[in-house]
């Protein structure tokens, strides 16, 4: 068990102006599970690469530790190896019977490492990177982001495991991930670096209660701050009422005046302005100090959302539905029923592989204008049964994929036919930073990319929104807003997501696909 204390750590990327970090400090245990907590964008993965010591830093960063990250990195060449062969490549002077010791808290068998990488699916490539990073001794381990592109089944076991272990850090944004796996957190506010015991629920319960002191608090400031200002600006014009009776006078009314009191009353203004200006910067002073004790709040701001209504009442309907890829020897999904109705959030559920995208593949043959794009002319697929789509349906849709984005905001804006600055204020909204809207989105970060496309779709009004994995990378705050405006608004939703919380929350039916399907 050892410290590592952050004393006055700065970071910047290089040719940025913008501070990752800026005379931070504080110190974690390296025997706790420790939950990295912030906005896209706070430098969660940043301060993992400065512990790696990939980045140049001013500050200091405890040494003596051994760290190793995960996700490991492999090439296309790695693809044709077997993990066996990577290992070595991951974890130098690797023990392997130390990963088999391992393999099987994550319900693999020895095998697996002996098959080629590209056979693996994105459940087991985790599951055995896993077992490489906690196969060392002594390493303090980080852990970036294992669930995204996890099924249901892959995260339970990864979570069960990690619930096990100790002395790592874990960057996730599933609630009831970090919940299970975690003993302290570790959160990245907006002006301040927070170090607190127990898991995020705990975190949150705190910090909500926090968060409403400190809004009485602010209330109790604003208000002492308005009256300190409206007492300077009184003596202000107490002055300038006063020096302004030296210049004319009415010797009718002012009988008792005489030009040798403008002197007298020059005098006396010199003495209550010098009095007034020394009043002012005093309570100038106590402004300055009460704006001090302002805290700024993590605040989820609500989101508005304008939705199509549509006049069938069910949308979608599937009868005995059958899918099945021209190049495969059996079907995807065999004789599924279910419907959408208007108002309903229907949730597509089930493990890696058993055809939540291909359905949303097959619901888009309905929408002539969508077909191209989203099913490969080379691997054709067919539908028997009675699948239905209102007629004259207006979708609004998120893809896992975001490879594709490229060129400013504003460009993208106008090849996808949206409202540029309703964009930029959604964004905004979510956090977004300003300084990211002139850059390339090639640029931004995976949660980055993915706002771009959560306000892409909200911007845009449509009957019915179908979104594939849209939370994947996407942080918890932007989660908590993203609930908060589908519980209020309740639009017709087709949702394939694997947030636990997430989906208890929004779902009003799911749709249960299995390969027994």
């Amino acid at each position: 068990m050892a410290q590592i204390n952050v004393s006055n750590l700065s970071f910047a990327y290089e040719g940025s102006i913008d501070m990752v970090f800026d005379n931070v400090s504080f110190s974690i245990d390296s025997n706790w599970k420790l939950g990295l907590i912030g906005r896209n964008g706070k430098g969660k993965t940043t301060f993992l690469n400065l512990l790696l010591g990939k980045y140049e830093y001013s500050g200091s960063i405890s040494k003596g530790i051994v760290y190793d990250y995960f996700p490991y990195t492999y090439s296309k060449e790695d693809m044709t190896k077997c993990a066996y062969e990577l290992m070595e490549q991951w974890k130098p002077n690797i023990e392997s019977w130390r990963v088999m010791c391992e393999l099987p808290s994550l319900g693999l068998d020895v095998e697996i490492l002996y098959r080629p990488f590209a056979t693996l699916s994105f459940g087991e490539r985790t599951k055995v990177m896993l077992a490489v990073l906690f196969s060392g001794e002594n390493d303090f381990l980080l852990i970036d982001e294992p669930t995204n592109h996890l099924d249901k089944e892959a995260r339970e076991i990864i979570k069960n495991y990690l619930a096990g272990k100790k002395g790592f850090i874990l960057v996730s944004h599933d609630r009831d991930f970090l919940d299970a796996c975690i003993d302290h957190v570790l959160v990245f506010n907006r002006v301040e670096i927070e170090v607190q015991a127990g898991d995020f629920s705990a975190w949150w319960e705190n910090k909500e209660r926090a968060d409403k002191n400190a809004i009485a608090e602010n209330e109790k400031h604003q208000k002492e701050i308005a009256k300190l200002r409206e007492s300077a600006d009184r003596a202000k014009r107490w002055a300038d009422k006063n020096e302004n009776t030296k210049i004319g006078f009415d010797p009718i009314k002012e009988h008792d005046r005489c030009l040798d009191t403008r002197a007298i009353i020059g005098a006396k203004t010199k003495k209550m302005q010098s009095r007034v200006k020394s009043f002012e910067k005093r309570i100038m002073h106590e402004i300055e100090e009460k704006e001090g004790l302002l805290q700024e709040i993590e605040n989820v701001t609500d989101l508005k959302l304008v939705t199509l209504a549509h006049h069938k009442e069910r949308l979608i309907e599937a009868k005995n539905i059958t899918l099945q890829y021209k190049s495969a020897s059996k079907p995807i999904i065999e004789n599924l029923s279910f419907e959408i109705a208007q108002g309903e959030r229907v949730v597509i559920d089930g493990e890696n592989g058993c055809g939540k995208t291909s359905l949303i593949k097959a619901i888009f043959t309905g929408v002539n204008d969508m077909t191209n794009a989203l099913i490969h002319k080379n691997d054709e697929l067919t539908i028997t049964g009675e699948l239905s789509v209102a007629s004259g349906l207006q979708i609004s849709y998120i893809n896992q994929d975001t490879t594709y984005l490229k060129g400013t905001l504003k460009v993208y804006a106008e090849k996808q036919g949206l409202d540029y600055t309703l964009l930029l204020s959604l964004l905004r909204q979510l956090d977004f930073p300003r300084e990211q809207f002139s850059k390339d989105l090639q640029e931004f970060s995976e949660g980055q990319k993915k706002k771009v496309l959560i306000a892409s779709s909200l911007i845009t009004p449509a009957h019915i929104y179908i979104w594939d994995e849209p939370l994947n990378y996407i942080d918890v705050f932007s989660r908590m807003q993203i609930e908060r405006l589908l519980l209020a608004y309740k639009p017709t939703m087709l949702l394939v997501e694997h947030d636990v919380t997430f989906k208890e929350k929004i779902a009003t039916k799911v749709v249960a696909l299995s390969r027994e399907n």
